[in-house]
């Protein structure tokens, strides 16, 4: 079942980054911003200083994995931004999908 969509367009990557809220941890940054709709839209930004193509794609993926396994407990009407760190290289998915659960309670964008 696929509750979210991705964010795609770099303007609705500047309007969550402009209006939107961060929080942040040794591996993430997240930025949230309510988006009027019944569905998420995720996006996912690795820049060139984290590493070449192939790592910053394998981060991606696991960013990814890690928010599709736990979409379920995610708030819905939101567009949610994840900036990858480059602490982050050398993790594993278990440190990426804890990361990325601590940055969204600090949210407070999940229900457990």
């Amino acid at each position: 079942m696929k509750f979210s969509e991705s964010l795609k367009s770099n303007r609705d990557f500047k309007n969550v980054y402009s209006s939107g809220k961060s929080y942040a941890n040794k591996y993430l940054v997240m930025y949230v911003l309510e988006n009027g709709t019944d569905a998420n839209r995720l996006g996912i930004s690795v820049s060139k200083k984290v590493g070449n193509s192939v790592v910053r794609h394998r981060l991606t993926r696991l960013v990814r994995e890690s928010y599709r396994l736990h979409e379920d407990i995610f708030n819905s009407g939101l567009d949610i931004v994840v900036v990858v760190r480059v602490n982050a290289k050398e993790i594993d998915y278990h440190k990426m999908e804890s990361a990325l659960l601590h940055v969204s309670k600090l949210h407070k964008v999940i229900s457990c």
